[in-house]
């Protein structure tokens, strides 16, 4: 009796969920966001986001959410932040919108979708390696996938929720291995943005930008050196 109960309210949670999704997809269809998320269309996104006035934050933390649960591009909400936003708050808001995006899709792939996810990696090896290297390292098969560039980020989000590790430290994880990136392209984004002001300001933009992309080069061979057997497991 309780298994029926469970598979009807197993059910229940993906219909709601599909719903929800499609409302959701409909709506920024509507609203034209498909068509806006893209680096060619990068002054337009700007401009809308920025037509929003005071609220202008929230909408782009959401955006951030929308483009995590959606499967949008997230470097151009990312370059976005840096022109729409001062530095400090645009990281800010990235890194919230982006952790809460990853965070909501991580929680639709364990509760709400889980048998629509297990259905998209069906019989995907890589799948189940991260499975396997969850069960044997923790958090830090979570690491490596987020800094080692070898499985797309949006699709990792849902794959964890199918595996044990919970869901703070997967929130927690997944932000510090976010931040670096994070934040070097909003500080490149504000110096190009900023580029007919003052020059000083630009340059030290740049320059912290550029500490954080040299950071996130060197990472991935850090970590292939220390966890190779990790690394050449989920390749």
């Amino acid at each position: 009796m309780s298994n029926n109960n469970e598979k009807k309210g197993s059910k229940k949670k993906l219909i709601i969920t599909v719903i929800v999704i499609a409302v959701a997809a409909f709506l920024a269809h509507r609203l034209g966001l498909a068509d806006h998320i893209s680096m060619d269309n990068l002054n337009r996104l700007q401009t809308w986001i920025q037509g929003f006035g005071a609220i202008a934050p929230v909408v782009y933390i959401l955006l951030w959410v929308a483009a995590c649960v959606f499967f949008l591009p997230g470097l151009p909400i990312a370059i976005l932040g840096g022109v729409a936003f001062d530095p400090i708050p645009a990281i800010i808001y990235a890194s919230v919108g982006s952790t809460l995006g990853a965070t909501a899709a991580f929680l639709i792939g364990r509760y709400a979708a889980r048998g629509m996810v297990e259905g998209w990696i069906e019989g995907n090896d890589q799948v189940k390696k991260i499975d396997e290297g969850v069960k044997k390292n923790g958090w830090r098969m979570l690491m490596i996938t987020r800094m080692v560039p070898v499985f797309p980020f949006n699709l990792q989000n849902y794959v964890y929720g199918l595996t044990d590790i919970k869901v703070l430290t997967y929130a927690l994880v997944s932000w510090i291995c976010m931040l670096p990136g994070t934040i070097a392209y909003i500080m490149a984004a504000s110096a190009l943005a900023r580029g007919e002001g003052d020059l000083g300001t630009t340059f030290m933009y740049l320059g912290v930008a550029a500490l954080f992309f040299v950071l996130l080069s060197m990472i991935p061979k850090f970590l292939a050196k220390k966890h190779g057997n990790m690394v050449e497991d989920i390749k």
